[in-house]
């Protein structure tokens, strides 16, 4: 059986950096997963979740919420979970965590070109929007 549940760094670090290295093509400093978990624990949120089967972790997803938006990130599944409701699951659990803190909408950001994942949201929901995405970074924090 498969559970989802609140991230704990000193038993899921590894696990979860490992997953996330198997999972992303990162190519960026700034994505480095153990600078990514850092950064997140330092919010303080608990909007990070990890899937266990036996245990050991199998997925994830990541969390956001401004009080205005929320945002999904690094959902990852185990390639022996995939394809099994696990993804759907995570993003769910996101959903309800953001839910109950008052968010009203969700924003996620894909790669593009990658149709699966994009036919993986549209499954549950999600649309294409209208928007461009731009992004800084602000080398002087990783």
């Amino acid at each position: 059986m498969i559970t989802i549940t609140c991230y704990i760094d000193t038993l899921h670090r590894d696990e979860l950096m490992r997953l996330w290295e198997s999972v992303f093509a990162y190519d960026a400093a700034h994505n480095r997963p153990g600078l990514a978990i850092d950064k997140k624990l330092a919010i303080a949120d608990e909007l990070l979740f990890v899937a266990l089967f036996e245990g050991r972790v199998v997925g994830s997803v990541m969390a956001g919420y401004d009080g205005h938006r929320g945002w999904l990130y690094s959902v990852a599944v185990a390639a022996g979970q995939q394809q099994k409701g696990l993804g759907s699951a995570l993003v769910r659990h996101a959903e309800g965590a953001l839910a109950q803190r008052g968010c009203m909408k969700i924003n996620l950001q894909i790669r593009g070109g990658n149709e699966a994942v994009t036919a993986f949201y549209e499954s549950l929901g999600y649309v294409i929007e209208p928007r461009v995405s731009m992004g800084k970074l602000l080398a002087q924090n990783f």
